[in-house]
């Protein structure tokens, strides 16, 4: 599969709360940072993602803010 994204880090789905339309999944990436993703329940499903399923990150943003207070 191509796509234009650059930011990607691969993970481990350490977990995932489903809602009765979105479903939230906590990623853990190496080093011991996590990242998480917020999904449709269809989506969910189509992936077919579990805990402890390996996957890449794939960020693509218009606007990265830093913030330095």
């Amino acid at each position: 599969m191509k796509y234009g994204a650059r930011n990607q880090v691969k993970g481990r789905v350490k977990s995932i709360k489903e809602g009765n339309i979105m479903s939230e999944v906590l990623v853990e990436l190496p080093g011991g940072g996590e990242m998480t993703s917020v999904m449709t329940m269809n989506s969910l499903r189509d992936l077919d993602l579990k805990v402890g399923d390996e996957v890449k990150v794939v960020a693509k943003a218009v606007n990265v803010l830093l913030v330095k207070e």
